[in-house]
């Protein structure tokens, strides 16, 4: 446990668009410190002039520097981030990691088990927990009110076109990448594990429909399956949407009524009506992640840098554990090795 009065020290791996949001997030937190930045690009190309810290080409360069640092924040591309968190791990440093945390559960269990051996903390960042739709629906979930899950539909229809899949880019390389649920969606996979368990008796169906020659796998997906705490949902989603994000929605039909969370960022309750209940009055949602040319989700890096401070100062627990981010990394695993058929 870190002193009261100390400075939490962070560095940030991958200083692309999340990792500059780390870095401004820890900027912004008072007992948060940024101490340096990592990346394999020259610094002068990625637009790092507000931060006067110490910058490296490597992790491995970085850690080889014995650095005074509590916290490395991994936001490079998929790929990399089990093998880096256990280097982090390995030099006796915490951990936070971006979604996913792996590519498989076998790495994502490696790393868990370098956690507990060296006793620190595995930080898995899936900020849609954070947003107020999302805390509502969990308190009436585990209330009870909603009675038995009949049927949940998770809908995902973002725009992913060639002004994010770059030539250039990690983004759509299957080795660095991994696939469309685990670099877009993953965070709302997380979101129906978190309210409703694991899932089983997956049937899926894929296609690829105009990003055959962006990306090394599918843009549309189509999956049914049931809860192993009861109840039969499925996930329908796709990066093929036109010029712009269409909507990300969550629609509950339960034995004591129905309710929907939509928007972009499943960021509005669209539709409450349950027995005996009166909604209350949601907080307002923070906006989506602005990349310029394409959106990402709702802007929550902040509620990760104060959960870690919270946490290393013995103040509360982990909002999203390391078991958590394995298990969305297996569920998404079975459900690209179930059984697809092509769209």
């Amino acid at each position: 446990m870190v002193d009261k009065d100390q400075k939490i020290k962070f560095a940030v791996v991958g200083c692309g668009h999340i990792g500059k949001r780390h870095a401004e997030m820890i900027n912004r937190n008072s007992e948060s410190e940024l101490v340096a930045l990592i990346d394999i690009k020259e610094r002068s190309s990625l637009g790092l002039e507000k931060y006067e810290v110490p910058f490296f080409s490597s992790l491995e360069e970085y850690l080889a520097t014995s650095p005074d640092v509590d916290v490395v924040n991994i936001a490079s591309p998929n790929g990399f981030h089990a093998r880096q968190a256990l280097d982090a791990l390995n030099a006796k440093k915490h951990v936070v990691i971006e979604k996913p945390m792996a590519l498989n559960k076998q790495d994502a269990e490696k790393v868990i088990y370098q956690a507990l051996h060296v006793h620190k903390h595995v930080f898995a960042v899936m900020q849609n927990r954070y947003s107020p739709p999302s805390q509502w629906i969990k308190e009436l979930v585990e209330s009870g009110k909603l009675g038995k899950i009949f049927m949940v539909q998770l809908n995902c229809y973002w725009n992913r076109d060639d002004r994010y899949y770059k030539p250039e880019s990690w983004h759509g390389k299957k080795e660095l990448d991994g696939g469309t649920l685990f670099t877009q969606f993953s965070h709302f996979i997380d979101i129906m594990y978190w309210l409703f368990g694991d899932i089983e008796n997956i049937q899926t169906r894929f296609a690829d429909f105009n990003h055959e020659t962006l990306t090394d796998f599918e843009d549309s997906g189509l999956i049914n399956f049931n809860f192993v705490n009861g109840g039969m949902g499925c996930l329908n989603y796709s990066t093929a949407i036109w010029n712009q994000n269409q909507e990300s929605s969550l629609t509950i039909i339960a034995e004591n009524g129905s309710v929907k969370i939509g928007g972009q960022y499943m960021n509005e309750v669209e539709y409450c009506h349950i027995k005996d209940y009166v909604m209350p009055e949601l907080a307002p949602t923070n906006p989506g992640n602005d990349y310029g040319a394409y959106k990402g989700s709702a802007a929550n890096h902040h509620y990760v840098i104060e959960n870690v401070v919270d946490v290393l100062k013995g103040r509360t627990a982990i909002t999203t554990n390391a078991l958590e981010g394995l298990k969305v990394v297996d569920i998404i695993e079975r459900i690209y090795s179930s059984n697809n058929i092509k769209g």
